[in-house]
């Protein structure tokens, strides 16, 4: 123990082989209470240790977040801008790759529409010939019923070149614009009731909504003919219910209805039902496919269900 200006020290000597280690503590610092010390110490180490955490966290969770968002928006049919390359390298190279797999998808896509419209213009140009070519057969060919067949088959395949190509608009073309939903359905079951169907529809509420016009027009009217040739030459019903939440659209029909295991099968390409779905009521079996994909891409929810008394009951929702 010694005494330096005024206060008591404690002193200890440990000998080394080169010399003294001397250590000491002034009476004064015999009162802290370690407990205490220990747990500022702990706690201020705590703090420290879960901003540096937070921090680090943060720095690699913000790339995957802006992946998670841009796997989103393509996968509901839009383009997201690319996704900043930063962060640990791990996740640049990601990033990178994420990019890059963005453009070659708009890429393909893009030749997508141009080869459709190649191979609509090259098979149309044979078929105007073929029509051509019928038209100045001598005494109608010789067989007026096989000249009917023919002329069918080939509107058929027009028509149906035709709707592809319009389909493929409707992908492409993603604008939206303010829409008066209860003049749209009115246009739709117009054309349809030029047909002599059936079509309960009546106008009464009125909504506007800012939407993809070709979209909506396209599935609404692939869901109406769907229920009319299915309906058992029946009445088939739409119903419109909007909030400020979404804008529901059904359709309704008094057909056999569809199995619930299959109702889902039925979105896919080429897909019939056995019985009541085959292809001798016409039909190419794309109109649900369309109907599906639109929704997908414009992020609508579309589904098949039971309608009570019989039937089925189409339902298009409307995220607003």
């Amino acid at each position: 123990m010694a005494v330096s200006e005024g206060e008591e020290w404690f002193w200890a000597d440990i000998p080394l082989s080169e010399g003294m280690l001397r250590f000491g503590f002034s009476r004064s610092r015999i009162g802290v209470k370690p407990s205490a010390a220990f747990f500022v110490l702990l706690i201020t180490g705590f703090f420290l240790t879960f901003i540096t955490a937070a921090l680090l966290t943060r720095r690699l969770t913000v790339t995957i977040e802006r992946l998670y968002h841009a796997a989103q928006l393509i996968g509901k049919g839009q383009w997201p801008e690319p996704v900043k390359e930063e962060g640990p390298e791990e996740l640049v190279v990601l990033a990178r790759e994420f990019n890059r797999m963005n453009i070659q998808v708009k890429e393909l896509l893009a030749n997508r529409t141009t080869l459709l419209a190649g191979i609509s213009h090259d098979l149309r140009t044979p078929l105007t010939q073929i029509q051509l070519a019928l038209a100045m057969l001598p005494d109608n060919g010789g067989d007026p019923q096989l000249m009917n067949g023919i002329y069918r088959d080939l509107d058929s395949v027009n028509r149906l070149i035709g709707q592809a190509l319009q389909v493929n608009l409707e992908l492409d073309k993603q604008e939206k614009e303010p829409l008066q939903i209860a003049e749209a359905l009115d246009h739709i079951v117009e054309a349809a009731r030029r047909g002599n169907h059936i079509i309960e529809w009546h106008s009464e509420k009125t909504c506007s909504f800012t939407l993809n016009r070709l979209a909506l027009q396209r599935i609404v009217t692939n869901l109406l003919e769907n229920a009319i040739r299915y309906g058992d030459g029946k009445p088939v019903r739409i119903e419109c219910n909007c909030d400020h939440d979404s804008l529901t659209i059904q359709v309704l029909d008094h057909g056999p209805g569809i199995p619930p295991e299959q109702r889902e099968a039925v979105f896919q390409p080429f897909f019939r039902l056995e019985k009541s779905r085959s292809s001798i009521t016409g039909g190419s079996g794309l109109g649900l496919a369309i109907v599906r994909q639109l929704a997908d891409t414009n992020g609508w929810i579309v589904k098949l269900l039971e309608r009570e008394g019989g039937g089925t009951c189409a339902r298009l929702v409307i995220p607003i």
